[in-house]
């Protein structure tokens, strides 16, 4: 299973979501599969983070679905964020871990994950995250998928994909800096609010 199919599946079934998304091939990959969502994402957040981000946003915005594409390697750096989900179930929060079994951003070593013994999903169960599934074929994700963005308890996805980037795809042009401020006025736009005021001139 590829993760751009994943991602064009999953894009078919959003339109006014927030998404918070991890470092690596992931960011073309959602930047070419949903242009429509563009605004609506906050790109290349680091390892560990990307699940936490989402989960405040989830809180702080708790009318908003929240979207968290995470990682395996970004999972396992904080593994501590699936104790809070079960701990507060935050309803509005849907969280895909694409686990290509490699810390693919820097060369492709190998996670935990690749041993076979370690199941993310089953973490997340022992967690307190009760709705957590690992599926291996695209009918699978795309029913997963619509569960999840149902769901009114947070719903984890390990989804089982290949390793390496999609070829031939866009590279995204901005960098991170730019693509906090456009997702923050997004957010500021939609939900009709003030969160950075206007630059300040010296």
């Amino acid at each position: 299973m590829k993760r751009y199919d994943c991602m064009l599946e999953l894009s078919r079934l959003v339109s006014d979501e927030l998404v918070i998304l991890s470092l690596g091939g992931s960011v073309d990959e959602w930047y070419n599969a949903a242009p429509h969502m563009r605004t609506a994402s906050l790109f290349q957040q680091q390892l560990g983070c990307v699940t936490p981000e989402a989960f405040g946003l989830a809180v702080g915005l708790p009318h908003q679905r929240v979207i968290s594409l995470d990682t395996d390697g970004g999972l396992l750096f904080n593994l501590g964020i699936l104790a809070t989900l079960g701990n507060e179930q935050p309803p509005n929060l849907f969280i895909v871990v694409w686990d290509n079994e490699s810390y693919q951003s820097i060369g492709g070593p190998p996670t935990h994950t690749a041993t076979g013994r370690v199941d993310l999903a089953a973490i997340a169960r022992g967690a307190g995250v009760e709705q957590s599934h690992t599926v291996r074929t695209l009918a699978e994700f795309a029913e997963h998928c619509q569960a999840g963005l149902a769901a009114t308890v947070p719903y984890l996805v390990v989804a089982k994909v290949e390793g390496g980037a999609q070829p031939g795809i866009k590279r995204k042009h901005s960098d991170g800096r730019e693509d906090k401020y456009i997702f923050v006025r997004h957010v500021e736009a939609t939900e009709g609010i003030t969160i950075m005021g206007p630059s300040e001139h010296n």
